[in-house]
């Protein structure tokens, strides 16, 4: 009766079944680590926003990586913005996914190491190698409040970080890379520049440029996201259980179609009115 399960047809959907099963479960347990991991972050996240500011740095140092706990951390810190050597990171979007550039101005502390500050967002201009004009940062010495942030990597963005760019443009904000532009170009302070990066929060620019940053929990792309994947994962455990039962589904019409089928040819052997 099930010999038809030895045929090409039969064969190839079973293999192709059996292969589904432990790719869905695979794909559920895959969002269900992408939900724990954006729980964790979240609460980083949450205590790192609560938390009093503190110098930059008491959390990273020359050549030095920043903490995952530290993420969005607020800190201070005191010097002066050198707008000789400032840097426009390419293809970044504001809130209402315009295209444009971040700021990168490398802020002195008065040790003399130097900060990567991320200033805010422009709006791209026409040409896109000749360096936009970029409205100047509180002048003098100042104390400025911002968020840390970890180096930007190819891996962790999905950024590719092309090369041969228009000058002083870049794709990523990783401190090695920049620092190593920066001493290019002939900045001699740029050999001590701390690990990660701040996103500014304060002094507020004149005039509402650059654009400062939004804080993650104001950003659209968070919302939601402790919902998303943990359905997600639900919904691919689902499919695999759905695999095997449309399997048999599928096979016992096959068997049902293949007795009538048998029955009509007997009947119409012996001569007899088919069944319906």
């Amino acid at each position: 009766m099930y010999r038809f399960l030895l045929t090409r047809q039969w064969v190839i959907i079973t293999i192709v079944a059996i292969a589904l099963i432990p790719t869905m479960i695979w794909l559920g347990f895959w969002q269900l680590h992408r939900h724990d991991h954006r729980q964790a972050l979240n609460k980083v996240i949450t205590a790192s926003l609560a938390a009093k500011p503190v110098p930059v740095e008491t959390l990273t140092s020359v050549g030095g990586a920043v903490a995952h706990d530290d993420l969005y951390r607020r800190v201070t810190a005191k010097g002066h913005f050198d707008t000789d050597h400032e840097l426009v990171v390419r293809r970044r979007t504001n809130a209402d996914d315009q295209v444009g550039y971040h700021v990168v101005t490398p802020f002195v502390l008065d040790d003399g190491r130097t900060l990567l500050v991320n200033r805010g967002w422009i709006p791209a201009p026409a040409s896109q190698t000749a360096f936009p004009k970029i409205p100047a940062p509180a002048a003098g010495e100042i104390t400025l409040t911002g968020r840390l942030m970890q180096d930007e990597t190819t891996a962790a963005s999905g950024i590719k970080n092309v090369k041969g760019l228009p000058d002083r443009q870049i794709m990523l904000i990783n401190s090695k890379q920049v620092g190593a532009l920066l001493r290019d170009s002939g900045d001699t302070s740029a050999k001590d520049v701390l690990g990660g990066y701040v996103e500014l929060l304060s002094p507020a620019p004149k005039n509402g440029s650059p654009q400062l940053l939004p804080s993650p929990k104001e950003d659209s792309s968070w919302i939601g996201v402790d919902d998303i994947n943990l359905p997600y994962a639900v919904q691919w455990w689902l499919f695999a259980a759905c695999v095997p039962v449309g399997w048999l589904i599928l096979a016992r019409r096959e068997l049902r179609e293949r007795a009538t089928a048998e029955q009509e040819k007997a009947a119409e052997q012996e001569g007899e009115p088919a069944a319906v």
